[in-house]
């Protein structure tokens, strides 16, 4: 299990959550039953191996979201390994949830419950295919991993040419992180479309795509509503990459420290 808890869901915030929804639903996403933990509008959309939280506020998203049921006991361990968090709530009158980012930007929070029913038997893929892994561009992969080791405790792959990419087992999801240029916000990455069926939903729906976007080889990039970018792959970009055993072993991985400390002053 992830430091950081089981993996709920990629949350992005909408201003408009029903033109967001629509769009998931004309590519084969689920709609599926979502509790009122939340005092906004909210819905999630599942492929059977991704959720996504569409979430109608403000917050600095998107957010790769976990449940992590002792809550206020897992915030204390990892503020006493440097951990900073961007937001706190832990009381009994309210859905406690916590917030931190990475030394890139990116937001990671984890709540005390699940906030959706899912079935982990209902599989079927989307038209954009398998969902393989959450990407999230770093200027640094090595320097990225001093956050995402420890916590995530699993190397699945490493690559190191043309450009280095570590792919982490973050509480049951591939989490990948990738110095690529041609990345320029945390995206979801697919595997094995349905090419008789993609282009004709693409042009039925008219849905906001680019051919050939130059990321690892996908054959095209598909953009939400919310700007929530959908890569589209033949097949796993890590195919001949090297595998690395699993283990809770992060002695290989410095100790976490934020990026304002005086060791990335340089940065």
């Amino acid at each position: 299990m992830s430091g950081l808890g089981r993996f709920l869901e990629f949350s992005v915030r909408t201003t408009d959550i029903l033109e967001s929804l629509s769009f998931y639903k004309s590519l084969g996403f689920r709609e599926l039953t979502s509790g009122d933990m939340w005092p906004h509008r909210y819905a999630v959309v599942s492929d059977g191996l991704l959720c996504i939280g569409l979430h109608e506020r403000e917050f600095d998203g998107p957010a790769v979201t976990f449940v992590q049921q002792d809550l206020a006991k897992r915030a204390r361990a990892m503020s006493d390994h440097g951990f900073l968090f961007t937001e706190m709530k832990l009381d009994e009158d309210v859905f406690n949830e916590i917030s931190l980012k990475d030394h890139d930007g990116h937001l990671v929070t984890m709540v005390e419950a699940r906030t959706f029913n899912f079935d982990e038997d209902d599989d079927d893929d989307s038209a954009c295919g398998t969902f393989f892994e959450v990407t999230l561009p770093v200027r640094d992969a090595t320097r990225a991993a001093r956050f995402w080791g420890p916590v995530t405790h699993v190397i699945e792959e490493v690559r190191e040419e043309p450009t280095i990419h570590m792919r982490f087992d973050a509480g049951g999801i591939s989490l990948g992180i990738s110095e690529s240029i041609a990345l320029q916000q945390p995206s979801l990455c697919f595997k094995g479309p349905d090419l008789d069926r993609l282009p004709l939903l693409i042009e039925r729906h008219g849905l906001k795509h680019e051919k050939y976007p130059g990321f690892e080889g996908a054959r095209c990039v598909l953009t939400a509503p919310e700007g929530t970018r959908l890569y589209v792959f033949d097949e796993d970009f890590l195919g001949g990459s090297i595998e690395v055993e699993e283990s809770e072993d992060t002695s290989s991985f410095p100790a976490y420290a934020m990026p304002n400390q005086d060791n990335d002053k340089d940065d």
